[in-house]
């Protein structure tokens, strides 16, 4: 048991490397308490996994990953337009965003977000196919703990990276990653010939446009900003 522990934690711990969750992990990291983000993805974890070794254990079949798809790009959709309506919704001038949502309302974030966005990822066909020839509990364990320690990893890269940029630098790159993940997600299940890096460029269209949009708000915005204080002078 103790090896198909260790083997299935190394499975899921790599698998998850580089993976649209891990990078989720750090971007929910960037926005909300470590804390909150790591307790949403272990809880999401062992939903997750359990789900996975049950199928790969009791059913050997998948789940439907188009339709799982299109609600996980809805909701990180969501998750984006709020964050950006958040963090662009203050005063021009303020260097700080917006507070953060409730510890509360960003742990159902992070759950909702990392349930769907982890149901018939690759991660789970990587359980279920374990879990179809070995202990379907060692695989859950070690699933769980490989999947949790990626998504710690990501979450200390996301805090470290977090103390050299601007509140409300963090909280616009964040908002356009989810839009990203959001797109990249639909384009993974229903064009899945574009192959992990072309599904990320026709992705990055969108928030990059968005991004040079936001940009020349912004500018503009402190630009009159400035205008407005030369006037108060002058008078």
């Amino acid at each position: 048991m103790i090896a198909t522990i260790l083997l299935s934690f190394g499975v899921l711990f790599l698998a998850e490397l580089g993976d649209k969750s891990q990078l989720m992990a750090l971007t929910f990291s960037l926005r909300y308490r470590w804390w909150v983000v790591l307790a949403g993805i272990s809880v999401a974890s062992v939903a997750v996994n359990l789900i996975a070794a049950g199928v790969g254990h009791f059913l050997g079949t998948a789940l439907p990953a188009n339709a799982i798809a299109v609600v996980t790009a809805l909701t990180l959709l969501a998750v984006g337009l709020w964050t950006l309506r958040d963090a662009l919704s203050g005063d021009d001038d303020a260097e700080e965003a917006p507070a953060p949502p409730s510890a509360r309302n960003a742990f159902l974030v992070v759950i909702s977000a990392f349930t769907l966005a982890e149901l018939g990822d690759r991660t789970m066909f990587a359980a279920a196919a374990l879990a179809s020839s070995n202990n379907w509990l060692a695989v859950w364990i070690g699933s769980v703990a490989g999947m949790i320690a990626a998504g710690g990893l990501a979450i200390l890269v996301g805090k470290l990276a977090g103390k050299h940029l601007p509140e409300r630098g963090i909280a616009i790159a964040s908002g356009l990653l989810f839009l990203f993940f959001a797109g990249k997600t639909v384009l993974d299940a229903f064009v899945p010939a574009l192959g992990g890096w072309g599904s990320a460029g026709v992705a990055l269209i969108a928030p990059a446009v968005l991004a040079l949009g936001v940009l020349v708000w912004c500018k503009r915005g402190r630009s009159a900003a400035r205008a407005n204080e030369l006037a108060d002078i002058q008078r």
